[in-house]
This record gives structure tokens, sequence and C-alpha cells, in this order.
């Protein structure tokens, strides 16, 4: 494993994250910031109605707990720390929430829900959330960056591993640590980090998240009450790069303040893992250009990225859940027509479906190395002898932000109007649009409730 230039790497990255204030933030990364926090209200309102949310929010009503922060959904109010778990794990239950490559991760779940409760509690602006969101987004990605891809591609959900430290990072620029305690923060984030990607396709996936944001609220909250840990823990003996990647590369995690890697955001339009989405498009492409019929096709050939095997290949999906990490699963719903972007294509009848299942039994997933990881190429053969072949990269990020924001409103509209009134869906969108403007976060907190 490569140290040279590791020395004081977590101290570094604390540093930056102390530095964030919105007056320096630049006009785009403002914008980014409040886009993403539109895509996980809508996220998170639609996740309140999955039975794992229902779970963790039965388990947290009977410890008891002070009204401080409100769940999303559901409108009572429980702990801080109760209602971060709740929030972040309601955000990634659908697997619809955003994700950064910088660290092979969804960025938003993990720092965005203890950010938001802390700045809720405290009657914060809509700014402070915006330079503490920030903070904690831009630290996690710094911190994945220099783990490199061998941290993922071992076995580790970085969402729930490196999205602790976001949400430490984030917490603790809300609390106005020093960089030193916000390194202490770090450190005890490190020392609670877990989460193994063996899980996809299980409500712990979604708990990951929900475990992240937890985890660093409670880092932050120690550090600041003089809790003790190491403050190199990222690049120490034994500490998180040694343990847990074999591409550990210090240089990549260091740099200035204005160095924005939110700009990096990728969004989804499909309500599967994201390293389904290019094969997706592919064969979606294809459906509109040729219009074939299931039974008009002879074989399916996906290609991707080795690491996507690790991910996202359940071969033989039996839950709706199963079916949005499966490759050849997702390839047919787009060959057939299927809206990828609806949840409730992704269901229990749909993974047992015998048409969808006999086309799913002429696809092949092969590997190359040839693209970036988040790329495919699809090739679909016909009985009358006709090859079609069809490529996309969703890893590019968007340059047209407010095209991204209209799409993604457009997102929003279509998973919270079915449990919300439509005035209503459409006056929480137009909050999140002016937060910069609000003097008390709460005034956004209130609305996010199913009416």
């Amino acid at each position: 494993m490569t140290t040279t230039g590791a020395e004081n790497l977590t101290l570094n990255i604390a540093e930056n994250a102390t530095r964030y204030r919105y007056q320096m933030l630049p006009e785009d990364v403002v914008f980014i910031a409040k886009t993403c926090i539109l895509d996980w209200v809508g996220v998170t309102l639609a996740g309140a109605d999955e039975p794992l949310t229902k779970i963790l929010l039965e388990n947290e009503r009977e410890q008891g707990g002070h009204p401080q922060a409100t769940v999303v959904g559901f409108g009572e109010k429980l702990s801080i720390q109760q209602t971060t778990l709740i929030n972040g794990a309601a955000s990634h239950a659908l697997d619809y929430d955003d994700v950064n490559m910088q660290f092979t991760g969804h960025p938003t779940v993990t720092v965005l829900p203890a950010v938001l409760a802390l700045a809720e509690q405290h009657h914060a602006s809509g700014q402070q959330l915006i330079e503490s969101f920030v903070a904690g987004y831009e630290t996690e990605c710094r911190i994945g960056a220099a783990m490199g891809q061998s941290h993922y591609n071992r076995g580790w959900h970085a969402t729930a591993t490196i999205g602790t430290f976001g949400s430490a990072a984030g917490c603790g620029h809300f609390m106005g640590l020093s960089e030193q305690k916000m390194a202490t923060a770090l450190g005890i984030a490190a020392t609670q980090a877990a989460g193994l990607k063996s899980q996809f396709g299980t409500m712990c996936k979604p708990f990951h998240a929900g475990k992240a944001a937890l985890n660093g609220l409670l880092a932050a909250s120690l550090a600041k009450k003089n809790f003790t840990s190491r403050a190199d823990m990222i690049e120490c003996e034994q500490g998180f790069a040694e343990t847990q990647t074999d591409s550990f590369n210090p240089e990549k995690g260091k740099g200035d303040s204005d160095d924005y890697r939110i700009r990096e955001n990728l969004f989804k339009y499909h309500a599967a893992c994201y390293l389904t989405h290019s094969a997706i498009e592919a064969a979606a492409h294809i459906h509109r250009e040729h219009q074939l019929s299931p039974e008009a096709i002879t074989r399916i050939q996906v290609t991707v990225d080795p690491n996507s095997l690790r991910v996202c290949n359940i071969l033989s999906p039996e839950t709706g859940l199963e079916t949005k990490f499966s490759l050849r699963h997702t390839a047919a719903f787009a060959l057939a027509g299927i809206d990828t972007a609806a949840m409730n294509s992704y269901s229990d009848e749909h993974a047992k479906d015998r048409h969808l299942v006999a086309l799913r039994n002429k696809v092949s997933v092969e590997t190359s190395t040839a693209r970036p990881q988040t790329a495919a190429l699809v090739t679909v053969e016909t009985q009358s002898g006709e090859t079609y072949e069809s490529e996309a990269d969703v890893g590019i990020a968007r340059t047209d932000l407010q095209a991204q924001w209209d799409q993604l409103e457009a997102k929003f509209h279509s998973l919270v109007n079915p449990i919300c009134d439509r005035s209503h869906a459409a006056d929480i969108v137009a909050c999140i649009a002016a937060l910069d403007t609000l003097s008390n976060t709460a005034d956004l907190t209130t609305m996010l409730v199913k009416k």
C-alpha cells in the first residue's frame, strides 16, 4: 500500500471541512446542493412507506426519546439520533438516490439526514444547512478518492463506511468544531465505519445509510464533548486505509476547499442499482429504435466492467428488491418496454413473470475492461439474423443544471404525488428552490409529511 504523502491526511481533510461558508460557495455548487436536497426529499417521502422504514420507526418509538426532529413522511418528532437513523434508511430504501463515483457510493443519504435533523433542532437557516451539507459531501468524496476502488471491490459498502466520515464532517461543521476536534470526529467515525456489499438486495443495504448518518452524528457529538480518538485514523498504522484498501492514494484526498467534488454528482433516473443504469439506457435505446418483440429476440449480451459482477449480477432474482441488483432482469425490463423509473416495476410479480423470465434467460453478462466502470454495451441478436448494438455511460455528470433540476422535479412529482396532494408537493419544491432564503430550516421539515 502506498503511503507517500499520507502524513497529516486526516488533519488536512478536517481543516478543509471546517472552512466551508455559504458566502464562499460558487453559485453552481449551491444549485447542485439544492438539487441533491430536492432529490433526497422525493426518495425519502416515497421511502417512508417501505416496510423497513416502518420497522425502524416502530423500534425507535419503543425506545422513547425527546421530540427534536421530524421523521419524514410521518410528521412526528423523535430524538435527533432516532430521526437520523430512520430518515437515512428511508432515503436509501428505494435505491433511487444520487451517486458519486469518487467513492462509488451514495453521498446525500449519509450526510443530509443528520445535518437536517440538527438544523431543525437548532432553527438554523437554509444557508447553514447548505454549507454543512457541502462540508460533509466534500469530505466523504475526498476520503473515497484517497481509498481508491480496492475498498469497494473488497466487499465494503462505501456508502456505509466512507459515508460515516461525511456525516461526521457535516455535523462537525454545523457544530462549529475546531480543526483538531474535527479530526477527532473523523477518528471516531473511522472506528465505527462498517457495511458489507453482500447485504445488497436486503433491508440491510438502506440500513447502512441510516447507520452511517447516525454514526457520523454520534462521532461529531462525542468529539464536541471532548471524547478522545486518534486524529490520524485514516493514515495511521492499522488505521482505516491500511486495514480496508490496497489502493490508498492520499494525494487524491488532499486539495483546497474550493475543489468541489459535488460537481460530479450523478442522479438516478432508474429505480435500480446505479451500475445497471448504463445497460438499461443502452437496452432502452434499442427498444425505442427497433421496437423488437421479446419473441423476435434470440440472444442478448450485456458487456460491463468486471467489478459490476460483485454488485448487481443476481442471475435469477426472486423478489422485486433483488431485481434492482440484476443486470439480466433490468435489461429484460428495458427491452420489454417496462418503465424502469417506476417503483412498481420492481415487484415480486415482475420478478417471477414468465414472459420476463423467458426474456431474462436470453441475457448473458460478459465483462471487459475496455470501458469505464460505469459504461455498458448491449448487443441484441434476432431471429431474422440482424444484430443491434448500443452503448451508454451514465457516469458523466450533467452540465445543464437547470435541465437537470427540471428532470428531477418531474421525478419528485412521480414519487410524491401518489402520497401527497399535488399542490403540497409543489410547495415543497418551491421551498427547496428558495432554501438559501429560509431563516429557519424547520419551515421546510414541517412540510415533509404525507397529506
